[in-house]
């Protein structure tokens, strides 16, 4: 059974515009910039997927959004975010050790990336066996973007989803020789290539979910980002 499936849909469009440029439209969220030959990825993102110093390790899930200003309430976005602590709690579980995870956060609300969101820390102390392949196996792909159990979420999301998803979901950020890092989940982010940009928007769907409210939810991720491209959202907006 699937009790939480993170399902997005892909917008796109003709884009002959300057990544950098793009990049500093969206300087407010401390964007992150990859480039190279004719493709370019730029992302807002504001969630933290893993960071590592030393043995301690830790994730930032996000799970609950609403309009910038508004409050993040209610029994469905408290049940949502908690699964997915709990998923973390798990990742984290099956790499640090035993009994050294725990959740300092739980659901703290931030305004983040142009919205309101509800976030937690996961964190534990890292076994001295387990090295970067170990960790990334354990716990990527983060999951805010998956859904839980995270297998069964990731399967049935190749089955619904029509378009892949590209650079987004995935992680972004730096992996320092001592085996440091800081990754962000890329959400709110664009790739860019051949002459076309793509966003990925979306939210976690669970069995009593209302269609129009996961949609509303998912341009009010997206609108920050479509102004920073001269874009709007409208309610009948063409999604493929």
């Amino acid at each position: 059974a699937v009790y939480q499936v993170n399902l997005v849909q892909h917008l796109s469009a003709d884009f002959a515009g300057d990544p950098a440029a793009l990049a500093a439209r969206l300087s407010v969220f401390w964007p992150c910039t990859l480039a190279g030959e004719d493709w370019a990825i730029v992302s807002a993102s504001p969630e933290l997927f893993l960071a590592r110093r030393g043995r301690r390790v830790w994730t930032s899930p996000i799970k609950g959004t609403r309009p910038l200003g508004e409050h993040v309430e209610g029994e469905k976005d408290s049940a949502e975010h908690v699964m997915i602590v709990d998923l973390e709690r798990n990742d984290l579980s099956r790499v640090c050790e035993a009994g050294s995870v725990r959740w300092p956060e739980l659901m703290a609300e931030r305004e983040l990336a142009g919205v309101t969101h509800l976030v937690s820390r996961v964190e534990g102390a890292l076994r001295p066996d387990v090295g970067l392949a170990e960790l990334l196996a354990a716990t990527f792909p983060g999951g805010s973007v998956t859904g839980a159990p995270k297998i069964a979420a990731v399967d049935l999301i190749a089955e619904l989803e029509p378009v892949g998803r590209g650079a987004s979901m995935g992680a972004l950020g730096t992996v320092r020789g001592n085996g440091d890092l800081e990754l962000t989940l890329t959400i709110r982010t664009f790739a860019i290539g051949e002459g076309t940009i793509h966003l990925w928007v979306g939210g976690g769907i669970v069995w009593d979910s209302e269609p129009e409210a996961e949609i509303d939810e998912s341009w009010t991720k997206a609108r920050p980002l479509l102004a920073a491209i001269g874009a709007r959202a409208p309610v009948d907006a063409v999604v493929r």
